[in-house]
């Protein structure tokens, strides 16, 4: 099923890029992004049970049939937690993660929808995105990651306005 307003092209990231549910089909080209991108990347039994749970949101960035990035997003409550969003080394910088989390926060959109996260804290280009799309710093989890102990920045994101929010998700 793709995503409202999911397909996206131009130079940057052509060829036309869609987002669409995350398969079990796709797991192998998830772990293998997952491999590339994290020191210490989930296991294929991670990704199987958030795409089994009802309040999770995978989603797939996909160009021609290839898929070259992915988001992982789980709701705890009243608040979706964004857990991971990865794009293949050779296609990054060109908007896919960013279009991955504008679709999640079109399907996920709903009076008082509150999104976390962590990220690395020496992740720059990616913590300028997530402020970029209304994220902001919240405080700091020590030493997080296990691989090397690096600090986590939490950050949190309100619902925005009815007016500013996404396009709704196609039926």
């Amino acid at each position: 099923m793709p995503i409202a307003g999911a397909e996206k092209a131009s130079p940057e990231t052509a060829p036309q890029l869609e987002v669409r549910r995350l398969a079990y089909s796709d797991l192998p080209v998830v772990l293998s992004i997952e491999r590339r991108s994290f020191p210490a990347p989930w296991s294929i039994s991670m990704f199987a049970h958030e795409l089994s749970k009802p309040s999770s949101v995978c989603l797939a960035a996909v160009e021609a049939v290839r898929v070259v990035g992915y988001l992982v997003c789980t709701r705890y409550h009243d608040v979706w937690h964004l857990m991971s969003v990865a794009v293949v080394p050779d296609r990054r910088r060109r908007g896919i993660a960013a279009e991955l989390v504008t679709c999640l926060l079109a399907e996920t959109r709903s009076a008082g929808a509150r999104y976390t996260l962590e990220v690395r804290a020496s992740n720059r280009a990616a913590i300028a995105m997530y402020e970029g799309m209304g994220f902001r710093r919240a405080g700091v989890r020590n030493r997080y990651y296990s691989d090397n102990g690096e600090d986590a920045l939490i950050m949190w994101r309100d619902a925005p306005a009815v007016a500013e929010a996404p396009a709704a998700v196609e039926a």
